[in-house]
């Protein structure tokens, strides 16, 4: 398996362990991605705290930041493309429309 990280052909998904995960919205501006991207760590530091110390009230916010930044960055949510087609995330790329192009790559 290829170390770098794979990119699908249309650019709308990372391969991660074979698995497709939905990229950030490349209509945003670089600063505007690197400001949520900066969102996204400090909510999933606030998760890991919230674990450790048990505080309910805490990690449901803290999980909530998280669900706001990616939606922000365009990784959940709506769709950041409007051709129509479908969201493949958390699809394994063999199982997808992306199987001869990830065929391809891995050979």
């Amino acid at each position: 398996m290829p170390t770098s990280t794979l990119v699908t052909p249309d650019n709308r998904y990372l391969v991660v362990r074979g698995r497709l995960w939905r990229r950030s919205d490349p209509r945003l501006s670089e600063q505007e991605r690197e400001r949520l991207v900066g969102e996204l760590m400090t909510a999933r530091r606030a998760v890991a705290v919230a674990l450790r110390a048990g505080h309910g009230e805490a990690l449901r916010s803290a999980r909530a930041g998280v669900q706001a930044a990616k939606v922000a960055l365009g990784e959940r949510g709506p769709l950041w493309w409007d051709d129509g087609a479908p969201n493949y995330t958390r699809r394994m790329a063999r199982n997808t429309p992306y199987a001869s192009w990830y065929e391809s790559v891995l050979a």
